[in-house]
């Protein structure tokens, strides 16, 4: 019955969109899991809860994460952990101050990865990030940065996303952020700057799209690694009939499950959002949500305290103006 009130008084929150974008098998859903799964351990001021079915969603990815930890012996990956099939879902978590009722809704946008492929669903995908105020790029770490970049085309897909923002990055009427998240990249975490290099080297048809005259003034761009897993590494690549398989191994038998920055993504896009509430400017997609930090000074201060960046975490290719606070 307490539901029952509450639901029926309960204003609607403002929607936030947001879309997960990449091929089959690189990793949108495990990477989504990690964030939220993380999220209470790094952040006392804020609250992310997910609706009931995406909370269910969520654990199974989660429980699929950490069974490969659990083994001890090498992890062989060929397409990653189950992909996303069927219909395009939605991930909704209620975000706010923590002991306060939510500010607004969040929602990932995922589909099948599938759909890249051909022109039948492209439609759909198209729309997903036209309707988002940030796109989430995971990127498939190993593909990138082993035997000098050869699977990443066939992995990460990059020529395929810069043709699709091609056609849907025109006459933007607000900035958008677009996030580039390496994943499966524990190997590479001791030399940030490397793996922030060969992405840039990776993704440089797209970025050089997004400093483009007309993208540059609206189009923030940055790049955050996230260890899903934190405690397997990328080990050995093999060729069997042409088909890369990519082997993972745990350094220490006894290594558990610790996954590392996974909220990073989530403190660039807070801190996106938050500037663009502080900023005099208005754009028609974030009126209701620049209204909603615009009413409660409490939630302004907890997300720049939880936004503010730390050392070697992020690259920000461009559009620093609008992630300064």
């Amino acid at each position: 019955m307490t539901s029952f009130w509450k639901n029926l008084f309960r204003q609607e929150l403002p929607v936030l969109n947001v879309t997960m974008l990449g091929p089959g098998g690189v990793g949108k859903t495990s990477l989504l899991a990690a964030m939220y799964d993380q999220f209470d351990n790094v952040s006392q001021d804020l609250q992310l809860r997910a609706e009931e079915q995406s909370k269910s969603e969520l654990k199974t990815r989660l429980k699929e994460l950490k069974s490969m930890v659990e083994s001890s012996r090498s992890i062989k990956v060929k397409d990653g952990v189950s992909g996303t099939k069927g219909e395009p879902r939605s991930f909704k978590f209620e975000f706010g101050q923590t002991g306060t009722a939510p500010a607004l809704e969040i929602n990932f946008q995922d589909y099948p990865g599938g759909w890249l492929e051909g022109d039948e669903h492209k439609k759909q995908v198209k729309a997903l990030i036209r309707d988002s105020v940030a796109v989430l790029i995971p990127i498939n770490t190993p593909p990138l940065m082993e035997r000098e970049g050869k699977y990443h085309e066939k992995f990460n897909q990059p020529t395929q996303l810069n043709d699709l923002f091609k056609t849907i990055y025109k006459d933007l009427d607000s900035p958008r952020l677009v996030i580039l998240a390496p994943v499966k990249c524990e190997k590479y975490m001791n030399n940030p700057p490397e793996l922030f290099k060969e992405v840039r080297e990776g993704y440089k048809q797209m970025l050089n799209q997004f400093a483009s005259e007309k993208l540059l003034p609206k189009v923030a761009v940055v790049i955050t690694p996230v260890q899903t897993v934190g405690s397997v590494v990328f080990s050995r690549v093999e060729e069997i009939d042409d088909q890369p398989i990519f082997y993972y191994r745990k350094p220490q038998p006894s290594d558990p499950y610790q996954p590392k920055n996974t909220e990073v993504p989530l403190r660039y896009l807070l801190r996106f959002l938050l500037k663009l509430h502080l900023d005099t400017r208005r754009a028609s997609i974030f009126t209701r949500i620049q209204d909603s930090f615009g009413r409660n000074v409490g939630l302004q201060n907890a997300v720049s305290r939880f936004a503010e960046p730390r050392t070697d975490e992020a690259d920000i290719i461009q559009g620093i103006e609008w992630l300064k606070l």
